[in-house]
């Protein structure tokens, strides 16, 4: 059981509970103890794609909060929250409500490298001390500004009207025939669905809040569902009915995608035996006719070793134990 799981996290479950259940079923099916993590944390209030690293994956676990993310979330204007999502209490309003024309004009500034101030109501530490522990408790909360890179930021074309905020949210693909921009230039917009390529670190809700304030309005987010991690998507996604479902029936092997999975987006270098068992030990192999990056050092296709090649040489970052 070293592999991904790819839960589609549901609404009010915590990252944590989804290693939880995977770690139960697991043991419930007879699959014996097993080390698991998730590969990013993915906030109760929002929905989708989180993967659950078994076994020598999760020294993959790190690597993937590194890596990209897609998200599709609803600002709905008038109102900016505590905690800039449904959860908290209202601290602005605006009677102004932009149009698809001002969106589309505003868009292209939140595009690429951009500065952003996390929200109060965060994970990160000030003196120690969670942002949002020290929000909750009434203390005022200034966080400093941080770089992160949004690629990609626009209207999906099946952007078809209001979403409930407890709802469960099927992502579907752009397949329509319909205007790629809905709606007229003109119209006045009460909410909208963005669909975003961001870098890690990048902060959903103050994008929101960012995008309504360039509107001349407020914002919060009323829904979030990750639709990309790194990798993994919302195609190799299961829901917890039927993570349960196949633990029960011990057939748990039919999902587990191979740690492999984690590492679609670098080369794979074939090793022979002796340089297996070199790399194994910790040594450097030298003459590697490589493009200089990370790799993936294979025997027979069986992972041996993430590595980092350099001027022909070979590092391992991360060994692997799947014999």
């Amino acid at each position: 059981m070293h592999g991904w799981i790819i839960l589609d996290k549901p609404l009010e479950m915590g990252s944590t509970q989804g290693v939880s259940a995977v770690k139960r079923v697991l043991r419930q099916g007879g699959y014996g103890k097993w080390k698991v993590g998730h590969g990013g944390t993915l906030d109760p209030l929002a929905t989708g794609v989180l993967p659950i690293a078994i076994g020598e994956a999760t020294k993959l676990a790190g690597r993937l909060l590194d890596s990209d993310k897609v998200y599709d979330f609803t600002i709905r204007f008038g109102t900016q929250t505590a905690t800039l999502d449904v959860e908290g209490a209202v601290v602005a309003t605006s009677d102004t409500r932009p149009t698809r024309a001002a969106l589309d004009a505003v868009l292209p500034r939140f595009t690429g490298a951009i500065e952003q101030m996390p929200p109060a109501y965060s994970a990160l530490k000030v003196d120690g001390q969670r942002a949002y522990d020290l929000a909750r408790a009434g203390e005022e909360v200034v966080l400093a500004t941080r770089s992160v890179t949004v690629h990609r930021l626009h209207v999906p074309k099946t952007n078809a009207g209001p979403h409930h905020p407890f709802a469960q949210h099927e992502r579907i693909e752009a397949q329509d025939k319909g205007p790629e921009t809905p709606g007229q230039p003109d119209e006045e917009l009460q909410e909208i669905t963005l669909t975003a390529h961001v870098s890690k670190g990048t902060y959903i809700r103050s994008l929101a809040r960012d995008i309504a304030l360039a509107l001349g309005t407020v914002g919060h987010v009323t829904m979030l569902r990750r639709t990309k991690a790194g990798p993994f998507t919302l195609q190799n996604a299961i829901t917890l009915d039927k993570l349960n479902e196949l633990g029960q029936a011990r057939t748990l092997e039919q999902i587990l995608l191979p740690l492999s999975a984690g590492l679609d987006d670098i080369p794979a270098l074939a090793l022979s035996p002796d340089q297996a068992g070199a790399l194994r030990q910790g040594r450097v192999l030298a003459g590697i006719a490589m493009q200089d990056g990370m790799t993936l050092a294979t025997l027979d296709q069986v992972p041996v070793a993430l590595v980092e090649i350099a001027n022909g040489e070979v590092r391992v970052l991360r060994g692997f134990n799947l014999d």
